[in-house]
């Protein structure tokens, strides 16, 4: 089956006959303890298409990247990734899961005792019975595509802030994954170096035919990168849409994110007590 490029999905989304939907979250609930974090997210993300997820911080957004990705269950409700309730995978399925996903994690999350090379390579080596000189191959091709050919005998010591991001870039889809889930990929970087990873991230949408989930705060990189964005806050779904609706949309935690306002959290006294004693008499 072939994978709808950028034009296509307009082209669909006109016509009314949308891509096949490859996330599909329903009525999840998280609860750590007894504070509610994720407060009944339905959503769902399209093959081909990149979903950014916004949201100050505290919003959820990294709770809700991940259980999307298998790293945590939900208390409650349904996730659905490529056709499958993550909830319900025997662990043949939740490898196969795996191959199918690949993760740049928000600091790079390299193994400091590992050159680049090996770093990428690792899922290779973990998740196929591929001989060495292939997963040597495949690892130089995925360097390439991120611009770090011949980086791979260097240690991430070794490496810029935006060089060690994208390795990690590499090592998530070395195995040619349908979907590409990035954590706040610009986090700490200057804007020259902000701005290359998000050309990265569309290069790779439409180079590779992914379906890329981005969780960012950065507007201006949700923004040029989008094409569609779920805003959520304080565990809630304010809205899922085009670039366009999200600027448009007359919410009014919608526009304090997107205007940068600060709203000031409004105190009922006898509970702001109760939470500096801890709830004691």
């Amino acid at each position: 089956m072939s994978v709808p490029q950028p034009s296509d999905l307009a082209e669909s989304v006109e016509s009314g006959e949308l891509p096949e939907t490859v996330i599909r979250v329903r009525d999840m609930v998280k609860f750590y303890g007894d504070r509610e974090i994720l407060k009944g997210i339905d959503v769902d993300i399209r093959r081909g298409e990149i979903m950014v997820v916004m949201g100050g911080s505290g919003s959820g957004k990294s709770t809700f990247l991940r259980h999307i990705i298998g790293l945590e269950r939900p208390t409650s409700g349904s996730i659905q990734v490529l056709g499958k309730e993550l909830s319900e995978m025997s662990a043949l399925e939740t490898t196969e899961f795996s191959k199918n996903i690949g993760v740049a994690f928000q600091g790079g999350a390299l193994f400091s005792s590992m050159t680049v090379g090996e770093n990428v390579m690792l899922p290779l080596r973990e998740h196929t019975s591929l001989d060495p000189m292939t997963m040597e191959i495949m690892m130089r091709m995925k360097l390439e595509v991120v611009s770090l050919s011949g980086f791979e005998d260097l240690m991430p010591s070794e490496l810029s802030g935006g060089m060690i991001k994208r390795a990690a870039f590499a090592r998530a889809i070395v195995t040619d994954p349908q979907i590409l889930f990035c954590d706040e990929p610009s986090a700490g970087l200057d804007p020259v170096v902000s701005a290359a990873l998000d050309e990265l991230i569309l290069r790779l949408r439409d180079a590779m035919q992914m379906t890329i989930v981005v969780v960012t705060h950065e507007l201006e990189s949700a923004f040029r990168i989008a094409d569609r964005i779920t805003v959520l806050d304080r565990g809630k779904i304010l809205i899922t849409g085009s670039v366009d609706e999200v600027r448009n949309c007359e919410h009014g935690r919608v526009q304090d994110l997107l205007n940068r306002r600060f709203e000031e959290e409004e105190l009922d006294p006898d509970a702001y007590l109760e939470r500096l004693t801890g709830g004691a008499p």
